[in-house]
């Protein structure tokens, strides 16, 4: 098995047009499944995380069905079999 990532729309130029990616089964936590991530998609990573390394304020990233934002953000684990969603934040009025 693998981690499965599920790629919004809009980042799917990174993944030739993919909607899901699978990385290698042996990352343990969700920086992990970027870094893994980083290496099929080019670029993907630096859509995500800030200058800092930490998730930008307008994606939202799901382990299985819970935001990472209320677990342990990038230090989540991600055993084999986890799937995880990348969820641009909508905004409107």
């Amino acid at each position: 098995m693998s981690v499965t990532v599920r790629v919004p729309t809009i980042l799917r130029t990174y993944t030739d047009g993919q909607a899901e990616v699978s990385v290698a089964p042996d990352v343990e936590t969700l920086s992990g499944v970027l870094t893994a991530l980083e290496v099929v998609a080019p670029g993907i990573r630096a859509r995500v995380l800030d200058d800092e390394g930490k998730l930008r304020r307008f994606v939202n990233i799901y382990v299985d069905d819970d935001d990472v934002r209320f677990l342990d953000g990038l230090d989540t684990p991600t055993p084999d079999g986890t799937s995880v969603s990348v969820i641009p934040a909508v905004a409107g009025g």
